[in-house]
């Protein structure tokens, strides 16, 4: 009852809650109460606002009803732990020789925790990234084209086996005249042939299914539809307009396919 009584006296609670929320998770409770999903985070997060009070007032009865049934009556689990316990106490004091080596395994698994820093420093949230929205059609003709790239040979420069830069270098065709690569010998490597084209309804396409978009300053992302397309930062974009380019594309919904993670120190706060 607590928590309802806060909800109607504070009427912005719910916004607070949807600004810290991504777009991605707005766009998710837009669809399933039927609302349009298009627009900047504001406008999300007004199209649920608007939306009755109701529903979230019964959840909260329901979650609150539900604590006070728990509290009220104990499960079959704690009255056996309560046994037990009272089972155990009636029991003799251990010796010595099993507390020493309890004393062994919790060293030992300090020296473990100890190792696992990694684990404590990671916050443990994890996000999912932004889909575009796509029709049956598209859904299955990516299928197709990632079916396709499984089958398809790597296409190796020649004699890529003798010369160690060679093997590092991307694709060049053979244009020597007895070159056995171009006769197409039969023990070399397969050339790069239109025969391995893949399905050209979706090619151009990220295999997430977004459209890039080459992006190198922040008026580029007013033109973007989120719903079709990502962005991608150029190369010779630096870290502090690149931070500007993330900000706004998180407020406008965009992905970012290149995202890098940088340090906001000094200047770039």
């Amino acid at each position: 009852m607590e928590s309802i009584l806060l909800l109607r006296e504070h009427k912005g609670g719910l916004d607070m809650e949807y600004e810290k929320m991504t777009v991605a998770q707005l766009k998710d409770l837009l669809r399933e109460n039927d609302l349009p999903v298009s627009g900047k985070k504001s406008e999300l997060i007004s199209r649920l606002s608007e939306l009755p009070s109701e529903s979230t007032e019964e959840v909260l009865v329901e979650e609150n009803l539900t604590n006070s049934s728990e509290e009220d009556n104990p499960s079959k689990e704690e009255v056996s732990v309560e046994e037990n316990l009272t089972n155990s106490s009636e029991e003799d004091i251990p010796s010595k020789e099993e507390e020493e080596e309890e004393e062994e395994e919790e060293d030992f698994f300090e020296d473990e925790d100890e190792d696992n820093d990694f684990y404590e420093d990671f916050g443990g949230i994890h996000t999912a990234r932004q889909k575009p929205v796509l029709d049956e059609q598209t859904k299955i003709n990516l299928k197709i084209r990632a079916t396709q790239k499984k089958k398809q040979p790597a296409f190796r420069r020649q004699e890529w086996f003798r010369y160690k830069r060679l093997s590092h270098s991307g694709w060049r065709k053979p244009t020597g005249y007895q070159s056995k690569q171009r006769l197409n010998m039969k023990y070399r490597s397969p050339m790069a042939r239109i025969g391995f084209g893949k399905i050209s309804a979706v090619r151009g396409l990220h295999p997430s299914g977004f459209k890039e978009v080459l992006v190198h300053q922040i008026s580029d992302l007013e033109s973007v539809n989120p719903e079709l397309q990502a962005i991608r930062i150029g190369s010779t974009v630096g870290n502090r307009k690149r931070l500007t380019i993330h900000d706004r594309a998180d407020d406008l919904g965009v992905r970012i396919l290149n995202r890098r993670n940088i340090d906001r120190k000094g200047d770039l706060q």
